[in-house]
């Protein structure tokens, strides 16, 4: 076997992993198990995920499981207690300490956060003219604080073909008019820059995102809050004399979750714009 089909299978293997892990989060962790959805030693499973992923399999766990209880504060109203069973955590004290570990701040704070930021300085809107970008990108269809799933997959890909963060940025494309498709059929697109060397496979479909005028707004934050930045881009339409093209918007993750502090991480959202 050539070293580029060794490559696809493993990568194979672990977007398996990845899919297993999503849709058990709540189960207790089983590195055995996980080697069996591999098919790989369970000596060297552990070893041989770290090194194609970025993270070990208990890193990837518990940031999924913060990153989703981050969500729930965010946008739900369930006592953080529950929040932190659901999280794995035997204890709320527990699960504050790991939460403010992560996302430097306690989950309290972290709900109310919204309503401190309400008479914050406005995050400002640029007009760019933005060249196109070549994405290779995993299809997600759901509720958009989901496409993480799809991202996991996608890194799962990524990473033994060597396209990296950096120089590669993630992109998410939204394909559906969130006001008025219900969560559940919403389509979009979790992507990565990638060259023309690059083609697309039973895995990942090339995607062009069109060069433009753009309004762009940088957020800055965790992924549950980035609402805020929306807001923003979308209040200052009205009044920026500007019309948007019908087209989708655009998020650009110019950072890598896996390795950034929530509160550091960096997102472009890309609105594009008539000419």
């Amino acid at each position: 076997m050539n070293r580029a089909v060794t490559r696809e299978s493993y990568a194979r293997r672990l977007q398996r992993v990845i899919e297993h892990i999503w849709t058990r989060l709540d189960a207790p962790l089983d590195l055995e198990a996980l080697a069996q959805v591999a098919c790989l030693s369970p000596y060297h499973f552990h070893r041989i995920y770290r090194a194609m992923i970025g993270e070990t399999v208990a890193e990837t766990v518990s940031r999924l499981r913060l990153q989703r209880a981050s969500m729930e504060l965010a946008r739900g109203q369930d006592p953080i207690r529950a929040i932190a069973v659901r999280a794995g955590y035997t204890s709320a004290s527990a699960f504050t300490r790991a939460f403010r570990a992560t996302y430097d701040q306690t989950p309290a704070d972290f709900r109310a956060a919204r309503r401190r930021n309400s008479g914050a300085d406005p995050m400002p809107v640029e007009i760019q003219d933005r060249p196109p970008m070549r994405i290779a990108t995993v299809p997600h269809r759901g509720p958009p604080p989901q496409i993480g799933q799809a991202f996991d997959r996608l890194m799962a890909w990524a990473g033994p073909k060597g396209v990296v963060m950096p120089p590669a940025v993630g992109v998410a494309v939204y394909l559906d008019d969130m006001s008025v498709v219900p969560p559940a059929d919403q389509r979009a697109l979790a992507g990565i820059t990638v060259g023309p060397e690059v083609a697309g496979d039973e895995t990942v479909t090339i995607h062009e995102v069109p060069a433009g005028r753009y309004a762009v707004l940088l957020y800055k934050g965790p992924y549950a809050q980035i609402g805020k930045g929306y807001e923003e881009l979308f209040g200052w339409l009205p009044s920026s004399g500007e019309e948007p093209a019908d087209a989708p918007c655009v998020e650009v993750n110019l950072n890598d979750p896996r390795k950034t502090a929530p509160a550091d991480l960096l997102t472009e959202l890309c609105l594009p714009l008539k000419s």
